[in-house]
């Protein structure tokens, strides 16, 4: 069974916790305050879980979720992530992380920097324009009409196949919006942003998208 290494313990990271140790996976997680502080958290989750320091998570995770402010993106460990899939949960928030240029100039994406600093591992973009209540309430069996679909981008293929069976075992159905340099489609103030959506509104909210946001 797949370890999940989850670096970023706020409510994406935590949501994703609860439903992955539902189905029997092993998560360790890691938050920026200390392993002590997720106590109550890991009590909740019960024996697949546990806490740990980032880097801790890091190294003994077989794909790693990161889930932390887009300011912090540079500490997430960088040796202990080669070789394997990274589900990058982040969006850039410049009200919270301050302006970073190259991606209020839309010649950069959040997950094409995390990839940048993780460059021997296999980045992709997952459940960043999901609410993280949705995660655990609005999935439902594959075949089922009107599906919600979640989409996802990496220059990886293979990751790109475990996010869309880790999707489909969470209830939803995927599209892909290509490569990283194309994953600015699933960011912030787009059409494909936090809203719920099949797999046919997906792609047509893909193709709205527009590179630049409004003028922060």
């Amino acid at each position: 069974m797949t370890t999940f290494g989850i670096i970023g313990a706020g409510h994406i990271g935590s949501q994703l916790a609860r439903a992955l140790t539902q189905r029997g996976y092993d998560v360790v997680i890691a938050n920026s305050r200390g392993p002590e502080t997720l106590a109550p958290l890991v009590a909740e989750l019960g024996p697949h879980a546990r806490a740990a320091t980032a880097a801790e998570a890091a190294e003994q995770a077989d794909v790693a979720v990161v889930t932390v402010p887009m300011h912090a993106y540079t500490a997430v460990p960088v040796e202990p992530l080669a070789g394997k899939i990274v589900l990058d949960t982040n969006n850039y928030y410049w009200e919270r992380d301050g302006h970073i240029p190259e991606l209020d100039r839309g010649e950069a994406t959040s997950s094409g920097l995390l990839q940048a600093h993780l460059p021997t591992s296999k980045v992709v973009k997952a459940f960043n324009h999901i609410n993280s209540g949705d995660i655990t309430t609005t999935g439902s069996a594959p075949g089922t009409p009107n599906r919600r679909a979640l989409g996802t981008a990496s220059d990886h293929p293979e990751a790109i196949e475990f996010v869309t069976r880790l999707y489909d075992e969470l209830g939803f159905d995927t599209v892909s919006a290509g490569p990283l340099s194309e994953s600015w489609r699933l960011e912030r103030d787009r059409p494909a942003y936090v809203v719920r959506q099949n797999a046919d509104e997906l792609r047509a909210n893909l193709a709205k998208g527009f590179r630049v946001p409004p003028a922060a």
